[in-house]
């Protein structure tokens, strides 16, 4: 790596604090352009051009979720503290469930103080006014490691601002996760390929095998994601590429309606209580036909229950009425920097040495996590043709090679900008499909109240100056 170009270039942004760790608290005030240029040019005069020496005797605190494959985390722990070791940088890592994490982030930027390195799994789109622009870590990164995704780059940077609020270092894909067996009876071996599959099929495992299918209308994440998959796949959005709000249509009202008779059809109504292990307990249960996950499930059935391990296959987005077919991520892990942070030029240098061994990092969650630079894992391919964590047929997992083509980011067709951020936080489109599938509000009146809440939350954040558009 050009490490005497990217350093000068990574303290630019944070030189002021990061001298203040090694030097005192005196420079951790320079908040302008002026003062930390001349803290950067410092730092680098110090030896940090060439060598870490800036950041030695220095802290990292990280936070981040526990993963759902443990094995990740065992491995993500001690790399973490031997690159602190390294380069004499004491790292520490707290690990929250995912349900926490924006909590805890919110949290911590109120009190003005917490940790350096804070990963969200959602676009922290809406966090952009309290962390620093990774401008300059996010063009280092693309020097380095060639071209981002454009999922990961619709769910860190905002156009109308300019600034990269967030640094997307992986994704994960969102396939389809169903029983094999259950699906063969009803005349779908391979399982569903479109929406109308699924509740032709669901309905009848339903009926005849009494085994429900599981797609949350709840206030979690794996429902959140559901909801806009289903949207998408009926020509509707929550926004347009031009960022007005478009929630109010007839494919909406179409979504909705189809959502309502699925569960009438196919589903319990514990779905509107889930959180976001409950269907991947019911499918290792055998109590879930279908569900919209990652591969987590399946990688803890490996373990617990190897038979129905071996009956869970995957599906690509499914196809709705016109043959229209997307997922959004299941999770996307952002690291932000809050601007309170007491080493911002650490934790840019631990992000790309994250990069270097990012390798590690997808093998180490069973491949559960894909890289956002795809040049960092190229064998990503070759193991999902045969699996090497045990896949029984070894190549279960190739329908996930083409997870680029039909995965987008949750702003979709536009970005993931501080509004879509709020949605995706206060759980208005779960909301909005469980208001009509329980009939507390008939389809239309629920997509009318989504439409009021979701632009009173655009009128907020483009008052701000953080969203395009003008509907």
């Amino acid at each position: 790596m050009s490490t005497r170009i990217s350093r000068r270039r990574l303290l630019k942004g944070a030189g002021g604090l990061a001298l203040a760790a090694a030097t005192g608290p005196l420079l951790a005030a320079c908040s302008n352009d002026e003062e930390q240029s001349k803290a950067s040019q410092a730092a680098a005069s110090s030896g940090a051009a060439g060598s870490p020496a800036v950041l030695r005797g220095t802290e990292l605190k990280i936070l981040q979720w526990s993963h759902f494959v443990p094995k990740h985390d065992q491995w993500f722990d001690p790399f973490a503290k031997k690159w602190g070791e390294d380069n004499g940088v004491s790292v520490s890592v707290d690990h929250i469930d995912l349900a926490q994490l924006r909590t805890r982030a919110a949290a911590e930027f109120s009190a003005g103080q917490g940790h350096d390195l804070i990963e969200l799994l959602d676009p922290p789109s809406d966090f952009e006014p309290s962390v620093f622009d990774l401008r300059d870590l996010n063009e280092q990164a693309q020097k380095d490691f060639g071209k981002q995704l454009d999922v990961a780059r619709n769910s860190s940077f905002n156009p109308t601002t300019g600034v990269w609020y967030g640094f997307c270092h992986g994704w994960v894909p969102d396939p389809g996760d169903y029983r094999k067996s259950l699906w063969e009876k009803v005349g779908f071996p391979n399982g569903p390929a479109t929406w109308d599959d699924l509740l032709n099929g669901g309905k009848r495992i339903k009926n005849e095998q009494e085994v429900q299918m599981g797609i949350g209308m709840s206030n979690e994440i794996d429902s959140n994601m559901a909801g806009r998959a289903l949207l998408w796949s009926f020509g509707a959005s929550i926004q347009d590429k031009d960022e007005n709000v478009v929630i109010n249509s007839d494919m909406t009202v179409s979504a909705v309606q189809y959502m309502k008779q699925l569960y009438n059809d196919a589903m319990t109504d514990e779905i509107f209580s889930w959180n976001a292990a409950s269907n991947n307990q019911a499918l290792i249960a055998g109590r879930a036909s279908y569900i919209l996950n990652s591969i987590s499930a399946y990688r803890t059935a490996q373990g617990a229950q190897p038979d129905v391990a071996d009956d869970v296959f995957f599906t690509p987005a499914l196809k709705g009425p016109d043959g229209t077919a997307f997922a959004s991520e299941h999770v996307i892990p952002i690291y932000i920097i809050p601007k309170f942070a007491k080493n911002a030029a650490a934790a840019k240098e631990f992000i790309l040495n994250l990069l270097r061994n990012y390798k590690d990092a997808t093998g180490n969650s069973e491949l559960y996590t894909f890289p956002s630079f795809a040049d960092t894992v190229p064998d990503l391919n070759s193991s999902l043709d045969s699996d090497p964590y045990g896949s029984n047929p070894p190549d279960k997992l190739k329908v996930l090679k083409t997870a680029t083509d039909w995965t987008t980011n949750v702003g979709h067709p536009g970005p993931a900008n501080a509004a879509i951020g709020e949605v995706f936080a206060t759980f208005v489109i779960p909301n909005m499909f469980a208001k009509a599938a329980r009939g507390d509000m008939s389809p239309q009146a629920a997509v009318a109240d989504a439409e009021a809440k979701i632009k009173e939350i655009f009128q907020k954040w483009r008052g701000q100056g953080l969203v395009g558009g003008s509907a």
